[in-house]
């Protein structure tokens, strides 16, 4: 499927790249360039730009204007509300309508494999991280070093899709961002001082259902899946007489809107240092989020936990006081409220403060 980005490349920007294109072999990167800066400046527009703007407008009593920190996060939850809702539904449109992209079904054809759309949708999300790294090294006291660990890895991984390399994948992982829009709106209820609402209730079950889900079963299992092609690409490159054989005409072979290995005709096995990074930066956001789940988890429990026992001195009805008599420690056990579905809503000071991505 062509790229379907309404806009063309840049010869300016293409001419810019061209260096890295050389140096670290990223021979799709001209072709997606003025959308990876695009992507970053729309981004930087709505930080900057819309939502001061529509946050004053709609909820100028909860909007911090006067705390760097507090806008800062305020700010950029409005970008991964705007990004994560977008980016999903591009990545699960290319999912359905690119045929072929789902004519990949070997492993030559998920690491070396390349088609418009799924680039495109790569290089959006490489925008919106390209935003996010800068965004959490200026604001690092707010964010914190592991979101900077999140933006830096996930940027590292989407931008190894140039040499093409598993571009087949870029829209599976995109699809942990599927729980990003009710964290953000989670979020956001706490700030505007709905915490506990019914509609509070109602997006924390969806929270918790589309983390586990996506992030931690799809993104599991879909990690496993691209270490076992991983390990077929370290071991072999793709067959010259299979590239060819996966289009007819000889005259297309290189164009990369005709032939899915277009730019597989002089792959050789992936090197292990490719790999290793690869590897290990999906290990940290794996890791991440198994760490970001545990805690959703652990401040549910807290709401669960046993009654207890204390002592409570009371007086005795008797006169005991007046005489000097030792009042006697009544045992009392503090009856808890009755569970309701509300427990199972999350809170937790990440998520109040921002730092689960």
């Amino acid at each position: 499927m062509r790229d379907p980005f309404p806009f063309p490349p840049l010869p300016a920007l293409n001419k810019a790249v061209q260096p890295y294109v050389e140096q670290y072999s990223l021979p799709t990167l001209p072709l997606h360039i003025h959308e990876v800066f695009g992507a970053a400046l729309f981004y930087t527009f709505i930080h900057l730009v819309v939502s001061p703007v529509i946050s004053n407008w709609f909820f100028p009593k909860h909007y911090p204007k006067n705390s760097r920190g507090k806008k800062a996060n305020w700010d950029a939850h409005v970008v991964s509300l705007v990004q994560s809702t977008l980016i999903n539904g591009l990545a699960l449109w290319v999912m359905f309508t690119d045929k072929e992209r789902k004519g990949m079904v070997d492993w030559q054809q998920r690491v070396y494999g390349y088609t418009g759309a799924a680039g495109m949708v790569q290089a959006l999300a490489a925008g919106y991280f390209v935003w996010d790294l800068v965004t959490t090294v200026l604001f690092l006291d707010v964010f914190g070093l592991g979101l900077l660990a999140h933006a830096f890895s996930a940027l590292l991984v989407y931008s190894f899709g140039f040499r093409p390399f598993l571009n087949y994948y870029g829209c599976v992982f995109i699809l942990y961002e599927l729980s990003t829009p009710f964290l953000n709106i989670h979020w956001f209820f706490d700030k505007l001082n709905m915490t506990g609402s019914r509609a509070q209730l109602y997006n924390g079950i969806a929270l918790l259902f589309t983390f586990f889900s996506c992030r931690l079963i799809w993104g599991t299992y879909q990690s496993v899946c691209v270490y076992a092609d991983m390990w077929q690409a370290i071991h072999s490159s793709p067959d010259a007489g299979y590239i060819a054989a996966t289009h007819s005409n000889s005259t297309t072979l290189t164009d990369p809107d005709a032939n899915i290995m277009a730019f597989a005709t002089d792959a050789t096995p992936i090197p292990l240092w490719l790999a290793g990074i690869y590897v290990g930066s999906n290990i940290v956001l794996n890791m991440l989020n198994w760490h970001w789940f545990f805690k959703m988890i652990t401040a549910v429990k807290k709401r669960f936990e046993p009654p207890r026992e204390v002592k409570v001195e009371a007086k005795s009805l008797d006169g005991a006081a007046s005489t000097g008599a030792k009042p006697k420690a009544v045992a009392t056990t503090l009856h808890r409220r009755r569970h309701s579905i509300e427990d199972v809503v999350p809170d937790s000071d990440d998520l109040r403060d921002g730092t689960i991505q």
